[in-house]
């Protein structure tokens, strides 16, 4: 494969072509040049107004829902999807039916997603089925390709398992995900809880549900001296707590949806189940809050909580709704449609890009000559609008279909594939 890139802007820190406009020269994979201009007779050649190319972004947290819920999602689907979105690598929850909760589950998936240009990374189950009852096999796991243990949307309410579990995977310096939801505090809530639940006469989920767990699992971090990734904080005095953490020198980083920093659950006024989510929207502070998290570095990435439903379960009455949001192929839009002129592209792309490859120990391919080409083509420029018959995901209940949002994915190159979006 050779693939001449026109013009472009390199997005990437790490890079003595940061924010340099170049072309650069793929042969085999591999970035073969970068000049200021490189003359070939290369078959795909990629130029576009306010091109930019940045290292491959990672998802670090999607579900996939096969096997056992392929009716849903599969992982060919899933995979197209991420490609879409502009992720040359996901990281898979666990919540598949069986579990990923032993080394052939992981087998599995990881046969499923050979040779795509999208690498799919699973997180192999804390617990045995995600049940929440005893530690899973996490070595055996981790030896056959898990990145990192998660009892995905059914976190591990048991402190004590989750003291074995933060224990255990310290010996190979693995990483516990963590859904910052106390489940018995959040049982029989909607929403988020405030004016609007009232107003809704809905019962609501207080903060309370979020930092109680985030309080107790940060406390367990520091006493077993291990790593922890909460994915989807979503309240203001969460980013509060976490970062006092992080002072502490605490090992633990965390991660903010595209969806939790675009809305709020006024959203939620017209009992639209397509905004129903596990942490739910919050209040506006909330989301000023997780903005200026991000921007000043205490979330850390993003994870994009892809979920997706089929149409009976988000058809039904508002009670009875399944959560979840299907947003992967559209994530940067959704961000910098909410994020630009607050945050910088730099900072956001670092987020998607650098930063979880560091937390979770992948490798980080520095846009240079030599290097492996995993690359995410896009524009910051210019706007994209996902119309229902362009939609790569098996699933639909994405609330942003049909609107126009800033910024445009153009593709990916990663393993000696380029995949251009249509």
């Amino acid at each position: 494969m050779q693939v001449h890139i026109r013009k472009a802007r390199v997005i990437d820190s790490q890079s003595v072509h940061h924010e340099k406009i170049v072309d650069l020269l793929i042969e085999d994979g591999v970035i073969k040049n970068i000049a200021a201009t490189i003359s070939t007779k290369a078959k795909s050649i990629i130029e576009a107004k306010g091109l930019c190319v940045s290292p491959g972004w990672v998802d670090v947290f999607a579900d996939y829902c096969e096997p056992g819920f392929e009716h849903k999602e599969t992982i060919e689907s899933g995979l197209a999807c991420a490609a879409a979105g502009g992720f040359t690598d996901v990281l898979l929850a666990p919540n598949t039916h069986p579990a990923l909760s032993n080394k052939s589950a992981i087998q599995y998936v990881s046969a499923k997603a050979k040779n795509h240009a999208v690498d799919l990374h699973p997180i192999g189950a804390a617990t045995q089925n995600t049940e929440g009852k005893g530690l899973a096999e996490m070595l055996d796991m981790r030896e056959y390709g898990a990145i990192a243990f998660s009892d995905g949307w059914k976190p591990v309410q048991n402190a004590g398992l989750m003291l074995k579990a933060l224990e255990y995977v310290k010996a190979f310096h693995g990483t516990i995900i963590q859904l910052p939801v106390d489940a018995t505090l959040a049982e029989g809530g909607l929403m988020n809880e405030g004016i609007i639940s009232t107003g809704l006469g809905m019962a609501g989920i207080p903060t309370l549900a979020e930092t109680i767990m985030i309080h107790r699992d940060i406390e367990l971090l520091r006493y077993t001296g291990s790593r922890l990734h909460i994915t989807g904080v979503s309240t203001a005095e969460g980013v509060a707590m976490i970062r006092k953490a992080k002072a502490e020198g605490l090992a633990v980083t965390c991660s903010v949806t595209p969806y939790h920093l675009a809305l709020t659950d006024l959203f939620l006024t017209g009992y639209d189940s397509t905004f129903k989510v596990s942490p739910p929207l919050r209040g506006e502070e909330d989301r000023q809050a997780l903005i200026t998290g991000l921007k000043e570095g205490t979330i850390d990435c993003i994870a994009s909580h892809h979920r997706p439903q089929d149409w009976d379960a988000k058809s039904r009455e508002f009670e009875y709704a399944a959560d979840g949001m299907a947003v992967q192929e559209i994530a940067f839009n959704i961000l910098w449609n909410s994020l630009n002129g607050m945050l910088s592209l730099e900072r956001l792309v670092e987020a998607m890009s650098v930063i979880p490859r560091d937390i979770f120990g992948m490798n980080i391919n520095e846009i240079k000559k030599g290097s492996k080409a995993c690359l995410t083509l896009f524009t910051a420029t210019g706007h994209h609008t996902l119309t229902l018959n362009k939609i790569v995901s098996a699933s639909h209940n994405d609330p942003f279909i049909g609107q126009k949002l800033d910024g445009k994915v153009l593709g990916i190159i990663n393993n000696n594939t380029l995949h251009l979006n249509k």
